[in-house]
């Protein structure tokens, strides 16, 4: 299934522009065009739109002004003849940001960006399909090592690492802590610091500010606290 995109831009030649490089990418339709982003309101609440190429300094609603309204909005590549603006859309989670003129390398360059951001959406959302399985394979050296999500006291986070530490052994794989959190049951599983996640059922003891489990006293992030109390109460 292609990825349907709509432009939206006030500059007739930049519609053209990115009209002739989209025609080069297969995997990419072109559903509709617009000079403003008022007009553009319609098409996004009646039909599925995956990505808006939008200019950012446009007559009666700006580029960043109308991210904002959009309650949901898809993937979004800024084009801009002024790069002030860069802030102010990589603040609002756009996938790049195209200063005009735009060359074929660097428009390329974006919509790699957005198929590997949705490419790692989709790896997620598989993930979260598997979280009810018993065991999880993580990369040690040079070998993949079976974990048991029974076995798991807690996974604590050094750096670029992660360390499992299981009933009978830790393993230490590279792999951010938040990354490996998306593989957990969270009906099992517990986010207590920003370096710590537990095992509910392996917990020992509590406290206000601290979780014994498995011989170990791990802090409560003051952060985490209030959900963490609301989930052992």
């Amino acid at each position: 299934m292609k990825t349907r995109c709509i432009i939206i831009d006030d500059d007739p030649l930049a519609i053209t522009v990115l009209e002739s490089y989209l025609e080069k990418v297969d995997k990419i339709e072109i559903v509709a065009k617009y000079n403003n982003a008022i007009d553009a309101y319609d098409i996004l609440h009646k039909e599925k739109i995956d990505l808006i190429f939008l200019d950012i300094e446009m007559p009666r609603l700006t580029g960043v002004d109308f991210i904002k309204t959009l309650n949901k909005p898809p993937s979004i590549i800024i084009t801009s003849a002024n790069k002030d603006y860069a802030i102010d859309g990589f603040e609002l989670n756009v996938i790049d940001y195209l200063m005009k003129p735009i060359t074929f390398g660097r428009f390329l360059k974006a919509v790699n960006k957005f198929f590997l951001f949705h490419k790692s959406a989709t790896n997620i959302s598989k993930l979260s399909e598997k979280k009810d399985e018993d065991f999880i394979f993580v990369k040690e050296n040079k070998k993949m090592v079976k974990i048991l999500f029974k076995d798991i006291l807690y996974i604590e986070s050094i750096k670029d690492y992660v360390k499992i530490a299981t009933t009978n052994k830790s393993v230490i794989t590279k792999e951010q802590i938040s990354a490996f959190e998306n593989k957990l049951n969270k009906k099992k599983f517990i986010r207590i610091h920003r370096s710590y996640i537990v095992s509910l059922n392996k917990i020992d003891a509590f406290s206000a500010t601290t979780i014994d489990i498995g011989n170990k006293e791990l802090p409560i992030g003051r952060s985490y606290k209030n959900l963490v109390m609301d989930k052992l109460s």
